[in-house]
This record gives structure tokens, C-alpha cells and sequence, in this order.
């Protein structure tokens, strides 16, 4: 197969094994856009959706160079229009060579400075609190002398590179998500944790939580064209993590929060903030900012708001046509799961511990988890029309390497 008609249209949509690909190449594909999905897995799921035009495969974004120089030649391709940054490599990628992309394709990505400013998390909670937007207090585990509170460590930085780490090596890339729950009272072994995650971590307080949150929005160099909003009901761990059931809502307070951030940002391109409802004071507290596609993306697609849609029209220059509808624009009250994901759930309830969060019971976990599928039948993956990529991630999961 192959796209290089000159009335082709194509997206270029790299991905390792990320579930916000599957909805890119399924919404653009049923707009007759031609889908070319690259990975350095010969078995990632994309590759058996009937959505995918065109399959290729690359060298491991781990190894930068060969990584960037291979997707280039792609880009180099008179049929392709744009690219999606589904995963933290990409954006970097895409950030970092934007000028040496751009004489090929058309992109919706911040420059690497505003990158710096939410993937240095200490950076980001910095200009957060100067724009007003509450946070948990965030340290630098090098400043930290009082071990008493409740405390949780984890990474400074969304993904390891040598424009942040001093020192790192200039051909590699990393993410690095380790989060330590420190109980009140017990110094952690600070030399072992910087070791581990090769940089200083940071050390925030701990937020008793209600609930999270999700807030995704694209901007137009300052401007929201669209957003949406989701409540966190599980995570792939029962401390949280990323999202494998939610619900839909809107919440008029939730969006002014992130709106203030990202327009003291003046952001551009894809966001997904995470926030933490605080339990004692009713705020919505920033945990994070993620400026690519997300987990939950097939869960926003279904719920009507189109990301995949919206950032192609924004990256070959039609932004005016991004039509939302009324306020909020998406069907609020519909919830969804990622199934393999609520699997990693039920682990984590056997396996893991936290002297913060109490942990349910298997037995309850499993009853919630059931009826909540009952009451919400709507999975990620699972698609009656396009069965195969279900098929193959249950496979992946149980395959002895995973």
C-alpha cells in the first residue's frame, strides 16, 4: 500500500503500544484521510485495525538520532500532511528538530521552551503558582529536611534529555515514572532515588483527594478552540495513575483552572491536565500537564470531542473550522473503560502498598469494577467493527516479554 498520490492526504501517526493512537488513525481514516502508522514494534496494535491505510516500521525513539532521521524521511513524503504526538518522545521529537520538520509538514506543537515549562514539572508548578492556579507545595528532593509531613517523591522531569539533565547522554531519551509514597516520619535513601531516576526528583506534599480529574484542550498560539473534561473513577493503580475508567462531566471551575494556566502559558498545540480535587479545601489542585495526545483519548473521541479531528484541522491551517456546539460541546455523564488497564487495576490492589491511600478489598474491587462495566458497556479497544487491535493488546499483555 501506499499514499504518495498527489490527491492523497495523509497523517503520520507514530505510536509504541499507546491507546491514544487507535482513535487518531480510526477518527481521520473515516474522514478519508490516509493513516501511515510507524513503530519500532512489529506487533503494535494499529497495525491490525482495518483503519490502518499503511504500516511501517522504525528504529526505537530510544535511540534519538536514527529514531528522528527515519521519521524525517517520512515526513519527506508529498502526501503527508501532518504528524500527531501521541506519546512524550514525539512531542520532544517534534519540538526539538520543529524547523527541520516543518519544511515538510505542517505541525501544532509548542516550542521547545514552552516544552521545557511543563515537562520540568518544577518549572511548571513555578509559573502555575504565579498565574494563581493552586498547587500541592513542590520541592527539589535536595531541599527537603523535614521528613515529618506526608510526602511523595517522584520525577522532576515527564521524559529524560540533555536540554534538561545536565550530563545526559545527547543521543537518548527517557521517561522516568517512579512515584514514592514516603511515610511521615522515615528519610527515604536520597542518594539511591537519585540514582534511580538519574536527576534531582522532586518532593511534593501529599493531597488528600476526593477524586481526579482529567482537563484536555488544543490551543491556537494562545487561543482554546476545544476542551473536555473527565472525572477519574479508577486508575491502572488504586493510588491513582493514569486513567482506565472515568466519567464525562463539566464543571464551570475545573475549566476556568486550566484555562488560566494555559493562557498564562500561551500554550499551543495539545494538552491533558491532570488535577486532584483536595478533599480539605474543595480546590482543584495541578498534578501534571501531558502536551500530547492521552490515555483515555479513545474515551473523549466517543464522548464527541474529536482531538484527532481538531489537531489535524488546526496543523494544515483550518482552525475556524473546529466546531464544538454548544457548550461543553461533548455528551457529558457517559463513561468508558480501558480494559487491560482496569486488569492492572485489580494487580495492583494484590500487590501493591501505600501508607497514604487505604486499599480496597479484591473482593470489593472486583464487584465495583464488574458493575461499572455493566452500568458504562463502553471499552477503548474493544470495537465490534474492528475486533483485531482488542485481540492482539489482550495477546500483548499475555505474552511472556510484556
Amino acid at each position: 500500500m501506499g499514499g504518495e498520490d498527489a490527491s492523497s492526504e495523509t497523517v503520520l501517526i507514530p505510536t509504541g503500544y499507546d491507546p491514544g493512537s487507535y482513535p487518531c488513525i480510526r477518527s481521520l481514516s473515516k474522514r478519508d484521510v490516509y493513516t501511515l502508522v510507524a513503530s519500532e514494534n512489529e506487533d503494535a496494535l494499529e497495525f491490525d485495525s482495518r483503519f490502518c491505510d499503511e504500516r511501517t516500521v522504525l528504529p526505537s525513539p530510544h535511540d534519538l538520532q536514527a529514531y528522528r532521521d527515519a521519521l524525517l524521511e517520512l515526513a519527506t513524503r508529498s502526501d503527508v500532511r501532518t504528524i500527531i504526538p501521541v506519546r512524550e518522545e514525539d512531542i520532544y521529537l517534534l519540538s526539538k528538530y520543529r524547523e527541520r520538520f516543518e519544511k515538510h509538514v505542517s505541525l501544532a506543537v509548542p516550542s521547545l521552551d514552552a516544552l521545557e515549562r511543563v515537562h520540568d514539572r518544577k518549572q511548571l508548578f513555578d509559573a502555575a503558582a504565579d498565574a494563581g492556579v493552586p498547587i500541592p507545595e513542590t520541592r527539589l528532593l535536595s531541599e527537603v529536611d523535614d521528613w515529618d509531613p506526608e510526602l511523595i517523591i517522584k520525577s522532576r522531569y515527564n521524559l529524560l534529555a540533555e536540554d534538561w539533565v545536565d550530563g545526559y547522554d545527547a543521543n537518548a531519551i527517557e521517561e522516568v515514572k517512579t512515584v514514592e509514597h514516603v511515610r511521615p516520619g522515615e528519610k527515604p535513601d536520597v542518594t539511591a532515588l537519585r540514582e534511580e531516576m538519574k536527576h534531582d526528583p522532586i518532593v511534593q506534599e501529599f493531597v488528600p483527594t476526593s477524586d481526579e480529574y482529567m482537563v484536555a484542550a488544543i490551543y491556537d498560539h494562545g487561543e482554546p478552540l476545544a476542551t473536555f473534561q473527565h472525572r477519574q473513577i479508577r486508575g491502572n493503580s488504586y493510588t491513582g495513575g493514569g486513567s482506565v475508567y472515568r466519567e464525562s462531566i463539566y464543571n464551570e471551575e475545573l475549566e476556568a483552572v486550566a484555562r488560566t494556566l494555559l493562557d498564562h502559558l500561551d500554550w499551543h498545540g495539545l494538552a491533558c491536565i491532570e488535577y486532584m480535587k483536595d478533599e480539605r479545601t474543595g480546590e482543584f489542585k495541578l498534578t501534571e500537564i501531558n502536551p500530547r495526545m492521552w490515555q483515555s483519548l479513545p474515551f473523549s473521541v466517543r464522548a464527541g470531542a474529536d482531538f484527532p479531528h481538531y489537531y489535524w484541522q488546526l496543523a494544515t491551517g483550518t482552525p475556524e473550522e473546529i466546531d464544538t456546539g454548544p457548550e461543553p460541546g461533548y455528551e457529558v455523564g457517559t463513561g468508558s473503560h480501558l480494559l487491560y488497564g482496569e486488569f492492572g487495576y485489580l494487580l495492583s490492589v494484590l500487590r501493591d502498598e501505600s501508607p497514604h491511600v487505604p486499599k480496597p478489598s479484591l473482593v470489593g474491587a472486583t464487584i465495583d469494577l464488574l458493575w461499572s462495566c455493566y452500568e458504562h458497556p463502553n471499552f477503548d479497544y474493544l470495537r465490534l467493527d474492528d475486533p483485531r487491535p482488542f485481540v492482539s493488546g489482550v495477546k500483548h499483555m499475555l505474552s511472556p516479554r510484556s
